[in-house]
């Protein structure tokens, strides 16, 4: 969604983030995965990438723009927690495909299975 704001004759555009552009980039996966496992420090994370950390911060702000991760400060360190309830609408989209790719899966499972017979009637 786009939203459109008018300041002092200026036109600025605000792009509004959602979960769809969480889990578009394979690092913010990643992220999500370590998050699930435990609540991590922005420097936690950064370390088990060999991205630079200014990288990572951009994922986490991403993160948390589109409402998959709080930060919470504690002294100087900052943590990371998951906020898995906002992955839901992914998760409902994904789902409503499960069928249909369980059903191409195991036709191409059948398809394989034909030919493997056909090559060892052939032999």
């Amino acid at each position: 969604m786009i939203t459109y704001i008018f300041v002092t004759n200026q036109l600025h555009l605000i792009m509004r983030r959602d979960v769809f552009q969480a889990i578009a980039d394979p690092v913010r996966r990643d992220i999500i995965s370590l998050l699930a496992e435990q609540t991590l420090s922005i420097n936690a994370i950064a370390e088990k990438f060999d991205i630079s950390r200014p990288a990572i911060s951009k994922h986490i702000k991403i993160l948390e723009e589109c409402g998959i991760i709080s930060i919470n400060k504690q002294g100087r360190e900052r943590y990371c927690l998951i906020q898995p309830r906002n992955l839901l609408p992914a998760f409902l989209w994904i789902d409503q495909y499960k069928t249909l790719w369980e059903e191409k899966l195991d036709s191409f499972e059948n398809y394989l299975n034909q030919l493997q017979s056909k090559t060892k009637d052939n032999e």
